[in-house]
């Protein structure tokens, strides 16, 4: 985990003194541990504040994540672990809601798909044709 900023995207860098980390008490592993160390991190980033993002990307955020996006991890028993997942959480919350689907370009059938269609479709209006009473007998 960079020390020093989140990358969410390749064009995108959030300092780390935009983020406020929390630490309090657990409630995951560690045994009678967790009862005396705040290994617990909570990460929030408040997005319309933030001086890293352009205007259309904290209207995309906020869009899709809300206001502030928060993460925790208590999954370790050391607090700097914990730190490093939340981050890594935060991090992977961000990208997802900063990304642009890329626009779909329409296509149009080759001409061998139309061909094979057009001889299919022929090849199954001779069969219900031939299934068909004969004119002359009734």
């Amino acid at each position: 985990m960079p020390e020093d900023a989140l990358h969410p995207t390749r064009s995108v860098r959030i300092p780390l003194d935009e983020v406020v980390v929390r630490a309090s008490r657990s409630s995951g592993p560690g045994g009678q541990h967790a009862n005396v160390t705040a290994s617990r991190i909570e990460v929030s980033f408040d997005v319309a504040a933030s001086a890293s993002l352009s205007d259309a990307q904290k209207q995309r955020v906020i869009s899709r994540s809300g206001p502030v996006v928060r993460a925790v991890a208590q999954d370790a028993r050391s607090q700097t672990r914990n730190r490093e997942l939340a981050l890594r959480r935060l991090e992977e919350r961000l990208g997802r809601a900063l990304h642009v689907a890329r626009p779909r370009t329409a296509t149009k059938p080759t001409k061998g798909s139309r061909h094979r269609r057009l001889e299919a479709k022929s090849k199954r209006g001779a069969v219900k044709r031939d299934r068909r009473r004969p004119n002359g007998e009734d």
